[in-house]
């Protein structure tokens, strides 16, 4: 028993060494979690696909779950989707290669904003990222009805990324 334990962690080693968070050009990632806002939580979906050594664009879309009963929130007002371009600073700030920090800008259905994410991958397939998002300009300037304000606001996201 001594012995599979002692390989066990061998292989598992190993595997974190190996383990890329972000790997420069043609490197695609997958992400899906769970976003938390004001209001509401929901599914995040997000696809980034590396275009340098430090850069990368993709694609994300979020809708919300829960709502509270008083807002009165149709699709239009729990969907957003959204372009997104990263730097990827993981290798810039000397992190191990299994950690990427990607602050990013994003263009989407309900504003330009910003965002700033981790990603710490267990193995070279599988890890976790968490990201924190917010808004700079608003499409409408008006006041927001809370239900136009669903996408409007910092959102914290937390879920697990994968290796494409």
């Amino acid at each position: 028993m001594k012995k599979v334990v002692i390989v066990l962690i061998m292989v598992l080693s190993v595997s974190f060494v190996n383990a890329q968070a972000y790997d420069g050009k043609d490197d695609a990632k997958f992400q899906i979690g769970a976003n938390f806002q004001e209001n509401g939580t929901g599914i995040v979906v997000t696809y980034d696909y590396g275009m340098g050594e430090n850069f990368s664009i993709g694609a994300s879309t979020s809708y919300i779950l829960g709502v509270e009963e008083a807002i009165d929130a149709d699709f239009g007002n729990r969907f957003d989707l959204k372009a997104r371009f990263n730097a990827n600073l993981g290798s810039v700030m000397q992190l191990p290669s299994n950690v990427d920090v990607y602050p990013g800008l994003n263009l989407g259905l309900k504003n330009f904003g910003g965002h700033l994410g981790v990603r710490y991958f267990f193995s070279d397939g599988f890890g976790l990222f968490t990201e924190a998002s917010t808004p700079f300009a608003k499409y409408k300037s008006d006041d927001l009805t809370p239900a136009e304000k669903l996408h409007n606001q910092f959102v914290f996201s937390f879920g697990a990324t994968f290796n494409l």
